[in-house]
């Protein structure tokens, strides 16, 4: 490692590599002489597995832990949002730490893989405990918000490099396509097999609080299988950057981030777009129970959102991000409005509105996966720097924030409808005006967050950056 007389730090490959072993791109690691036709199918499978980490985090959290602090430890509605929501502010200020020390990172297991694994694992232990139900009340209650902020932190440590991969493993956007669909997928057998389970687990360990430490329980297992699986999956990757420079200052990371017209674009898309699945999410389990008068229902409405990501990313691969991401939003727009008119419909016709809004949700996730790694790989060909931990860090923030902010504007609205708490375990009886702000508040913020995202997205459209 050296230093130019600019400040930047340049990374060199390690001594013990012949100068004819591989070929560097600005895109990533060195790899094998000749085009990458295709990723082996261990590292596709590999990388995959880590959307069992992002999506149980996604899920279990998004769905169970606001109705948790109202209905189980008795927490006001505007309050239980604001713990779910400053976790994730905190991973604002971490996520481009965390990516500007993978960027600087060299191990013999590579610079991100490392992170992945330990991230993980801690991650999985902070989860368990944010559930465990050692005090009721607003005891609990602090203890939960402090569990779920370590679950925060290590998820950051988890999150950043591992979205940073993609970029890195193949300079190839069919490749990265391919990588992107398989997270994507894996996304939704996480979110499909504990949004059924972790309800269940509720429900078959007597509900309140022990039934909910079974169900941190659970999602502490699948977080540590992902992490483990994605860290073994991955050991064939190229490990070693090429030479490119560092910026020595975050402070000039940030600036170049800012001067990459195409990642701000992706940047506040997906900030907003995300409070539209955190909505979703959040309100869930309070459309089940006091708008179609079935608390079991959540899990349906859980497999219906999610199994559309398993049979509708193949088709949408066949689309481009900028041009494919306006259809997706368009359809979960659609699904989404049509919740409105959920207490006249039947409950197959639910069902198949929250599968709408899910196949859309799949295209939304695929194309703005797949466009980050395009903006980091461009961004390391014009720049000649090594930045792919910092902008995933940023975007991972942006996405983070986003998902907390849902379950936030859905706790005020709740309150401002007058919604009341519980501390039995069981939700309360709830006013004819608590019930229409769960409904207008679960049907149109995601459906006007979605358009304004799309709107956002427009300036990621431009002549001297094409897709």
């Amino acid at each position: 490692m050296a230093t130019t007389g600019s400040g930047r730090t340049r990374v060199a490959p390690p001594d013990t590599a012949p100068p004819d072993a591989a070929l560097p791109d600005t895109a990533g690691p060195a790899r094998p002489p000749g085009p990458m036709a295709g990723l082996p199918a261990r590292l596709r499978i590999g990388y995959a597995s880590g959307s069992l980490v992002t999506g149980t985090f996604t899920t279990l959290p998004g769905l169970l832990l606001l109705p948790y602090l109202t209905d189980t430890l008795g927490v006001g509605a505007a309050l239980a949002g604001a713990i779910v929501f400053v976790p994730k502010a905190w991973d604002a200020f971490l996520n481009p730490l965390v990516g500007r020390a993978s960027d600087r990172t060299r191990t013999r297991w590579g610079s991100r893989r490392p992170y992945v694994l330990c991230g993980g694992l801690a991650m999985a232990l902070a989860f368990a405990l944010a559930f465990a139900g050692l005090l009721p009340g607003t005891a609990g209650a602090w203890l939960t918000a402090a569990g779920y902020l370590l679950t925060a932190t290590a998820f950051a440590f988890f999150l950043v490099p591992y979205v940073a991969m993609p970029a890195e493993l193949t300079d190839r956007h069919e490749d990265r396509m391919r990588l992107v669909g398989g997270r994507v997928a894996v996304i939704g057998v996480a979110a499909l097999v504990t949004g059924a389970a972790g309800p269940a687990l509720i429900d078959a360990g007597g509900g309140g609080l022990a039934g909910h430490r079974w169900m941190g329980i659970f999602g502490g297992a699948v977080i540590a299988l992902g992490a483990v699986c994605v860290f073994a999956g991955t050991s064939g990757a190229p490990r070693d950057a090429p030479v490119m420079e560092t910026e020595s200052s975050l402070r000039h990371q940030f600036a170049a981030a800012r001067g990459n017209p195409a990642f701000m674009a992706l940047l506040r898309c997906v900030v907003v777009q995300s409070v539209a699945t955190g909505v979703l999410l959040a309100g869930a389990p309070y459309f089940a129970a006091h708008v179609l008068r079935d608390s079991s229902g959540v899990g349906a409405l859980v497999a219906a959102f999610v199994a559309p990501n398993l049979l509708t990313v193949p088709l949408w691969s066949r689309l481009r991000g900028r041009h494919g991401y306006p259809i997706a939003s368009a359809l979960f727009a659609a699904g989404c409005l049509l919740f409105l008119a959920a207490p006249a419909l039947p409950e197959g016709a639910v069902l198949l509105s929250m599968a709408l809004a899910g196949t859309g949700h799949a295209g939304q996730l695929l194309f703005l996966y797949a466009m980050l790694p395009d903006c980091i790989a461009r961004d390391a060909a014009r720049t000649e720097r090594r930045q792919a931990g910092v902008l995933s860090g940023l975007f991972s923030t942006g996405e983070g924030l986003g998902v907390a902010l849902g379950p936030f504007l859905y706790g005020v609205v709740l309150q401002l409808c007058g919604y009341v708490s519980s501390g039995t375990g069981r939700a309360a009886e709830q006013t004819p005006a608590a019930e229409l702000g769960m409904l207008a508040g679960f049907a149109l913020l995601p459906a006007l967050a979605t358009a304004l995202a799309v709107a956002l997205l427009r300036s990621y459209d431009r002549p001297d950056l094409p897709y």
